[in-house]
């Protein structure tokens, strides 16, 4: 991997990107944007989610020293270190180690750029829903609903109800929602309430990845609030897609974007049609028709065009690749690769961790390419098989030659 980050010109690049962000005066020993990257590469290779983690694992493995190139008589970073360089470097110094990997996956041929697939899931935030908040006020939950037995006139003011009595009046009151217009966690306001995977309620942030359906890189990797719908944000994570292949050097530019039905919203349609691309968006069932009284052509153009190409063949072939190859990033990224739950608190600190991780899994389908192996564990059990395979096979040429076979 060394090797094929020194082909690209990694190090050199970011090196040049992150110059005016380092003070050459005095202060701590830094860390070179090199070893930074390729520490938060190695919290996705190794499944790690904390910077605790990565910083313990790095000191402890001679191979990863290597691969940083720290010699054994230096200390490995430690993890305060990897948070001030995070917190130094802005969103466009994680924006061009990201494209460096792409432009590295398109000069291997893994970029055909011509169909994009997206899809979305959420990430659990580091944040308490038994911490959150009124907005304004700064009510906590038990002050919230002891303000309201006594507007309710169960309990006198200067009463102490218990928390038994909180629960149980809470229980009982009707129109209860916890919703993100009116609370907020104080640790992290960036964070919203939404539903996860599991049917959990929790804070959360949202991750959209865009990727090439025929060979699978992600070419955006794009972080929203909880609360922002699918039907909010097609046409900004393809644009980001664009722009990332654009800054890659990638010469062909994709035509076509892949989504399930959540994705349907006539002003989205419209917008991608008006940057020139073909949606195929499954639409949704209504119980009744279309009205385009009082609405511009464009928006039915938009859906009729849109509702025409889900109709066809390649619709059903293109629903299959995006269920399949957009799905398995989020389990190899989330799941396998230690960022379904971040350590991060605030938006731009989880938009430049996502950013990394969705460059390792790029680098680890390059990997895969040249070796057969994405990541460090497939690798030692192809090898533990070779292993095993190799008496067998020296036994049979033996008996092949004392049978002159």
């Amino acid at each position: 991997m060394n090797k094929l980050l020194a082909e690209c010109g990694f190090d050199d690049a970011v090196e040049a990107a992150c110059r005016p962000y380092y003070d050459a005066c005095g202060g701590r020993d830094s860390i070179a944007p090199g070893v930074y990257f390729r520490m938060l590469f190695i919290g996705y290779f190794e499944a790690i989610d904390s910077q605790r983690g990565i910083a313990w694992r790095c000191a402890d493995s001679l191979s990863l020293r290597e691969f940083l190139g720290v010699k054994l008589t230096e200390r490995t970073p430690d993890h305060s270190t990897l948070s001030k360089t995070r917190d130094r470097l802005p969103i466009e110094v994680h924006e061009l180690a990201f494209r460096l990997v792409l432009a590295a996956a398109a000069e291997r041929g893994l970029l055909k750029g011509k169909t994009l697939g997206v899809d979305s899931t959420t990430l659990e935030a580091d944040a308490a829903m038994r911490s959150i908040v009124r907005k304004g006020s700064g009510e906590d939950w038990k002050a919230y609903v002891k303000r309201l037995m006594q507007e309710a006139g169960q309990i006198e003011e200067g009463d102490e109800p218990s928390d038994e009595d909180l629960r149980r009046f809470d229980k009982r009151r009707k129109n209860k929602k916890v919703s993100n217009t009116e609370w907020e966690s104080p640790t992290d306001p960036d964070a919203r309430t939404a539903k996860l995977k599991n049917g959990r309620t929790r804070l959360a942030y949202k991750a959209e990845h865009a990727l090439d359906l025929e060979t699978e890189p992600i070419v955006a990797a794009e972080v929203y609030h909880a609360d922002h719908s699918d039907s909010q944000t097609l046409a900004d994570t393809a644009m980001a897609a664009r722009t990332h292949l654009a800054e890659a050097g990638h010469e062909e530019v994709f035509r076509e974007v892949v989504a399930d039905k959540g994705y349907h919203a006539a002003g989205q349609l419209e917008l991608a049609q008006s940057l020139g691309l073909r949606t195929y968006v499954p639409e949704p069932n209504r119980r009744h028709r279309l009205r385009w009284n009082n609405k511009p052509i464009e928006l039915k153009e938009a859906i009729y065009a849109n509702r025409r190409r889900t109709k066809t063949e390649k619709n059903s072939k293109l629903q299959r690749l995006r269920s399949e190859r957009v799905e398995r990033s989020f389990a190899h990224v989330c799941d396998t690769g230690g960022a379904r739950r971040t350590r991060l608190r605030g938006i731009e600190k989880v938009r430049k961790r996502t950013l990394i991780v969705a460059a390792a899994h790029n680098l680890a389908i390059l990997m895969r390419r040249l070796l057969g192996a994405g990541k460090p564990k497939a690798l030692a059990a192809i090898l533990d098989q070779l292993a095993l395979a190799l008496p067998l096979l020296i036994r049979l040429i033996e008996t092949r030659k004392s049978t002159g076979c």
